[in-house]
């Protein structure tokens, strides 16, 4: 059978299969995000497109739109708060414009580690991501239903930096939002808002002196070129909200919404794990690249860094204590 024949056919055993499902009355989920084909966060996508179908009986099937292919952030929020997106994943902050505070989930030193942001950020056990959800349906039709992670940032200097009194006075990368201006002005550091297009140039030519960012995107990114040392300091476990459109969610029946949920929640582990692992290979790999890593060990004074950075969120976010606390008290 010739190439064209056989795409010919699998296309109509496609819409055959599309047809069926319908009929069978098959829930089909839009999924969108903006992450690449190449990210984890679009494995996380394509799995949960492979898995809610085979957890459901293909009650529940998913199609997943990567790479802003329904939009960027805003066309995203917009499209499953209207239900033109079913569901969608990208930071909480990005869901702040629904319910203000629930960007703390993004707080810096917020967590103890990976496993506590997945505790924290887990729907059916947080009390506190309960209580957001309950804000989110009424102010956007739509509900947190799991989570990703993405790994945890570090931080990077072309000189060693063991406490934020290295940094005083020094120029140092932030994300152009203003909980990262936050949490550089907690290092000690001056912010400095760079594009990330821009960050090795802004590097090389010492417009920074540093900045921070998972070991996947400084190896991808070569910034082993214009730094010299990693600082493990772990200050931000990057998890991203995975949302749904209410009215979608509540046409799923309640023993397959459990299974939804199972689904996300077991690739919310897996994705962890992923990241943990890509970590440790990381500093081998960017350590034979030149670089030289700095742990508590050494000398890092975490609990500084700490102090200072919470202090800043404080005084710049004060709605956020209580939540701050009971993310804390979550084990």
């Amino acid at each position: 059978m010739k190439l064209s024949s056989i795409r010919l056919a699998s296309a109509a055993l496609a819409v055959t299969a599309a047809l069926a499902a319908s009929t069978a009355g098959a829930q089909s989920l839009r999924y969108a995000h903006v992450g690449s084909e190449g990210d984890i966060q679009h494995w996380f996508a394509a799995e949960t497109a492979t898995r809610i179908p085979e957890a459901t009986g293909g009650d529940v099937t998913v199609t997943v739109f990567p790479n802003s292919q329904l939009g960027g952030v805003q066309e995203t929020i917009d499209g499953v708060r209207s239900g033109s997106i079913t569901m969608a994943h990208h930071e909480f902050a990005s869901l702040a414009q629904l319910v203000e505070d629930i960007a703390v989930f993004n707080a810096p030193f917020i967590y103890r580690d990976g496993e506590h942001a997945l505790k924290a950020t887990d729907p059916r056990t947080s009390p506190v991501l309960q209580a957001f959800n309950e804000q989110l349906i009424e102010n956007g039709n739509m509900r947190v239903i799991g989570r990703l992670f993405r790994g945890a940032r570090q931080m990077t200097a072309k000189m060693p930096v063991y406490s934020p009194a290295d940094l005083e006075g020094q120029p140092f990368r932030g994300v152009p939002l203003q909980l990262w201006t936050t949490m550089i002005k907690g290092f000690g550091a001056i912010p400095t808002p760079v594009e990330v297009s821009e960050l090795p140039t802004a590097l090389m030519t010492g417009m920074v002196v540093g900045q921070e960012n998972p070991l996947t995107m400084i190896n991808a990114n070569k910034l082993y070129e214009v730094q010299s040392h990693v600082m493990l300091t772990g200050h931000m476990q990057n998890v991203l909200p995975v949302f749904i459109n209410e009215d979608a969610w509540q046409s799923i029946s309640e023993e397959n919404r459990e299974k939804v949920l199972d689904a996300l929640d077991e690739l919310a582990y897996e994705t962890l794990a992923t990241a943990q692992q890509a970590e440790q290979d990381l500093v081998g790999e960017l350590t034979e690249k030149g670089m030289t890593f700095i742990t508590a060990e050494d000398g890092l004074k975490l609990d500084e860094f700490r102090a200072g950075v919470v202090a800043q969120v404080n005084e710049d976010f004060p709605t956020w204590a209580p939540y701050i606390e009971q993310i804390a008290a979550i084990e």
